[in-house]
């Protein structure tokens, strides 16, 4: 990018799609899709991870290294502060959890009707850069970057709400026509988009830049 070009909207580091289902959806699955996904949800549930929950469960988990997982967010924090180094492996756990989690949560949100695969991509794609600790991250930024998002929680509060009223309308959509209407499908990837944006600021801390408040790309 040149000196005085100004980043277009598609330049933040954090990359997050869902592909639209351009074809008639399972009704079945789709009307039982709660008691079908309990499988996935027990096992999200000992990853310690969550799919597109609540500001509050995914802070308290973005903040913990449970027995079973989860997000490691203090020992990243602790080698950016002491270290300034991001060990690969743990940024690898950290995408991979983040993708089967944003699979299973797709499939709740009815935009999938493909069982969620534990590493198939699917009709999900996420991707986030890989930091340089040194070059790239403020090695003090991580301590208060749960701060800075603050605004982004109380937004993301507000849209997890539209955005349940928005599933339940697809549900009957889908029941009765087979299709997801376009409009909900991309607002709801949306909101998928923003949090992701979010946890990888605050929480996977894979980067520096501030997510900008928009559900587009």
């Amino acid at each position: 990018m040149e000196p005085n070009e100004l980043p277009t909207s598609s330049d933040y580091p954090v990359q997050f799609s869902v592909e639209y289902p351009d074809r008639e959806l399972n009704r079945l699955t789709t009307a039982f899709r709660l008691i079908v996904a309990i499988p996935m949800l027990i096992l999200v549930a000992t990853l310690g991870g969550g799919a597109w929950e609540g500001l509050g469960d995914q802070a308290r988990r973005g903040a913990a290294v449970g027995a079973g997982g989860g997000l490691l967010f203090l020992p990243p924090l602790l080698m950016i502060v002491f270290r300034q180094k991001y060990p690969r492996w743990w940024y690898d756990w950290n995408l991979e959890l983040l993708r089967f989690t944003n699979r299973v949560g797709v499939y709740l949100a009815l935009m999938d009707d493909r069982y969620p695969s534990t590493d198939e991509r699917q009709a999900v794609s996420l991707d986030l850069p890989y930091p340089d600790a040194k070059k790239e991250l403020n090695r003090w930024l991580p301590l208060v970057k749960w701060l800075l998002a603050i605004p982004h929680f109380v937004v993301l509060f507000f849209l997890v709400v539209a955005g349940f009223v928005a599933v339940v309308v697809a549900w009957f959509a889908i029941l009765f026509t087979g299709r997801y209407p376009r409009g909900l499908f991309h607002f709801l990837e949306g909101i998928g988009r923003w949090n992701n944006r979010v946890v990888s600021y605050a929480f996977v801390l894979v980067t520096d830049e501030y997510p900008p408040f928009r559900l587009g790309p």
